[in-house]
Order: structure tokens, then C-alpha cells, then sequence
């Protein structure tokens, strides 16, 4: 699975840091997934195009969300790689999440709008301009798998390529703020479908002294 190369491809494109990275998937085996790429970065906002124009506003730049068309056979699988990927950007932490599907009795309209920004179809806006810019060419189907079914998100936060490599104190990690594979986690099975309540997994990566005092 291709998950680094597209990270590090988006990486030298934008030119700007990661705060997070998220990957969405539906319980179905071989459906596209989701990759989201979460920026540090704002564009200036001018009143005029020209260039002596004077800043009125400062936007974030969007998140990136792409769908990935790759083989996978069991959640385990999908996860074995996102531990990889994770464990090799340095990221002090995987946490994986297991969303109730939103069709429900009782279900929160947050939960709704959390599962169609986890595939990139956020109905939101800001300040008038989409807070993802997604090329998720099948976001509505897939959403509506997880309103049935559920789905499982994975969030980390790396810190080669991240705004957070000035700020990390964590002994696992070589100078770069990556580190060499493989990664010593494997995947935990998930209960998706077997419980009446979200779930939520961490895989504990880094290690600081200090905080352990």
C-alpha cells in the first residue's frame, strides 16, 4: 500500500506542515478509503488581486482529502499499514476510532457531520470557501455505507513533515524526527458492528522522561 509515497507526494507539493492526518473506512472489504491531510498554513485575503493591495484577512488552508483505490482484505490489514506509516512519521500516537453508523434511534447530528468530514463531504463552510478541498469521487456512497454499517477513522500526527518537529521531546525518535521501520504494533481486532457505543483505540508510540516524572 502506497500510504507514505502519497503523504510525502503531498508533502513536497504543498510545502506546508502537517498538523494531523486522518484515514476513513467503511466495514466493506476492498472499498475505496479515505485519506485527509491536515494543514498548518493560511492564505492572505486582498481587496483587490493587484499586488500592493493591502491584507484585510487571513483563511486556513483547506485539508486535502483523497480517495485511495487499493486492495484490502480485513480491517487488520488496512490498520497494519497505518501503523507503518504512522510509526515511520514520527506521530506520538494512532488513535483509531469505531463509529456507530448515524442511521440510528438517538443518533446526534454531530455524528453525522463527523462521518462526512471523515470522507471528505463536509457540509460546511468558511467563511464562505470549503474547509476540504477532496477528490473523493465516490464520498456519497460511501458515506451512506457508514450511516448503515458504521465506519473506522484513524487519526495521528507526525512529526517529520509536521508543524509539530520544534516542539517534540520524545526519545523514540531519530534526528528528522522520524523513525526506522518496522513498526513493533500490529493491529488489535476491531467490534465494529458488536457495539452500541463508539470505541476508541490508541497505540501509544513515543516515549518522554520528562512527562514521566
Amino acid at each position: 500500500m502506497q500510504l507514505l509515497d502519497c503523504i510525502e507526494t503531498q508533502l513536497l507539493a504543498n510545502r506546508l506542515p502537517l498538523v494531523a492526518v486522518t484515514v476513513a473506512a467503511v466495514p466493506y472489504a476492498n472499498t475505496p478509503f479515505v485519506l485527509t491531510l491536515h494543514w498548518h498554513g493560511f492564505v492572505e485575503s486582498r481587496i483587490a488581486e493587484v499586488s500592493d493591495a493591502g491584507v484585510v484577512a487571513y483563511q486556513a488552508v483547506p485539508s486535502s482529502a483523497l480517495q485511495i483505490n487499493e486492495r484490502w482484505d480485513r480491517f487488520d490489514e488496512l490498520e497494519n499499514d497505518v501503523l507503518d506509516v504512522a510509526w515511520e512519521l514520527g506521530s506520538w500516537d494512532l488513535a483509531r476510532t469505531e463509529a456507530l453508523p448515524f442511521h440510528r434511534p438517538g443518533a446526534s447530528r454531530q455524528e453525522s457531520l463527523e462521518c462526512m468530514g471523515a470522507f471528505g463531504s463536509p457540509p460546511v463552510t468558511l467563511d464562505g470557501q470549503p474547509p476540504v478541498v477532496a477528490e473523493v469521487p465516490d464520498a456519497g456512497e460511501l458515506i451512506g455505507a457508514a450511516a448503515r454499517s458504521g465506519y473506522v477513522s484513524w487519526l495521528f500526527r507526525p512529526v517529520r513533515g509536521g508543524v509539530w518537529a520544534e516542539v517534540a521531546e520524545d526519545l523514540t525518535l531519530e534526528e528528522g524526527g522520524y523513525r526506522n521501520p518496522p513498526c513493533p504494533y500490529v493491529a488489535s481486532p476491531t467490534r465494529i458492528g458488536r457495539t452500541r457505543r463508539p470505541r476508541r483505540v490508541v497505540y501509544q508510540f513515543g516515549r518522554c522522561t520528562r512527562l514521566a516524572r
